[in-house]
């Protein structure tokens, strides 16, 4: 069993990764900062169910804070460190962009020191398939090149891989960079579409519908995504090449032990299908408003997750609307609705 560093521990994926990890007898200790960008009690109740297991305990720090930071790592003397904190949502890094500079760039640089300092057997870090930006070849290989990033907050997770090669270079730190897609599932989000769309139909509300919903996604139910952190963190770390040849299609650097995989179900869905899905799980029709592109968004998502598949064995595959109708039970028991 290892003792696994894991920042986002109240938030929705490092939530359900601790979960996983706790479950096969691993010892976790969390951090994370609380922050209200969404209900905070929701966070509290994440902490609180992980809190049950006694080789669970957290540190309530912002990434920024870097003598907390340090304090909470040096303390646990982590083997391994899963880094899913941060500042995220496409549209809020319109309205602040140095929030994301902050938790995003610097924060994650704090959380590189501490992997440094212990020679963790494995760095493993969250970016996001919106670093593809612009790119219209689909689907998104993790070969592809990424300089094309739509807003801020793309822009700091490109940042924070372009930060792990380096140190995976320098330090020969084994780092993995994951790029996740459209993750959904209980315990989700408030600020996400699932999430909005599940809480106005209850609520007699119209819900947002962006580009008219000529709009398609890639989404990734969060039990798929963990499990595959969870396959990745032991059977994938990678290794520095020793004559610099990659394998093709491998995105394994050729001068670091450092690697990018995308983690998606491999499909490309309609956001209109993925509105109906919803509606069946409710029993009841949503009311639309038809909306242009918000700024900084992306018209499709599709993941190639071949990589994560010859590596792992592993590829995600939860039935969208399967995923859609286990969100909608876990909200009805969650609110009493």
């Amino acid at each position: 069993m290892s003792r696994i560093f894991i920042t986002g521990t109240a938030g929705f994926i490092g939530f359900h990764l601790a979960r996983l990890l706790l479950a096969e007898g691993h010892t976790v200790h969390g951090l994370d900062g609380m922050t209200d960008y969404y209900d905070v009690t929701l966070k509290q109740r994440r902490h609180a169910m992980l809190a049950q297991n006694p080789n669970f305990a957290a540190t309530e720090c912002m990434l920024e804070d870097l003598a907390a930071v340090d304090a909470a790592i040096d303390g646990f003397a982590p083997e391994i460190i899963v880094h899913l904190a941060g500042q995220a949502g496409v549209r809020y890094s319109l309205e602040q962009p140095r929030a994301y500079v902050d938790a995003n760039v610097t924060g994650t640089f704090n959380i590189m020191e501490g992997a440094r300092r212990h020679k963790v057997q494995h760095l493993m870090m969250a970016s996001t398939s919106s670093v593809y930006g612009a790119n219209t070849e689909m689907p998104f290989r993790e070969t592809d090149k990424a300089d094309t990033p739509m807003t801020i907050y793309a822009a700091t997770k490109k940042a924070t891989e372009a930060m792990g090669h380096s140190y995976a270079h320098i330090y020969d730190l084994p780092t993995t960079m994951f790029r996740f897609f459209t993750v959904y599932g209980p315990w989700g989000r408030p600020d996400m579409a699932l999430f909005k769309f599940v809480k106005a139909t209850l609520n007699g509300e119209a819900i947002d519908v962006y580009n008219h919903g000529d709009m398609f996604r890639d989404f990734t139910y969060v039990e798929d995504l963990v499990r595959a952190i969870r396959l990745l963190m032991f059977e994938a770390v990678p290794q520095r090449p020793a004559d610099g040849k990659v394998p093709a299609g491998d995105s394994l650097s050729p001068v670091a032990p450092y690697r990018v995989v995308n983690i998606g179900n491999s499909k490309s869905e309609r956001l209109l299908d993925f509105v109906e899905a919803i509606e069946d799980a409710l029993g009841q029709k949503t009311t639309r408003n038809m909306m242009d592109m918000q700024p900084g968004d992306v018209p499709a998502t599709w993941a190639d997750a071949s990589l994560l598949e010859t590596l792992t064995g592993y590829r995600p595959q939860t039935d969208m609307r399967d995923g859609v109708a286990r969100f909608v039970e876990w909200y009805r028991e969650y609110y009493n609705v």
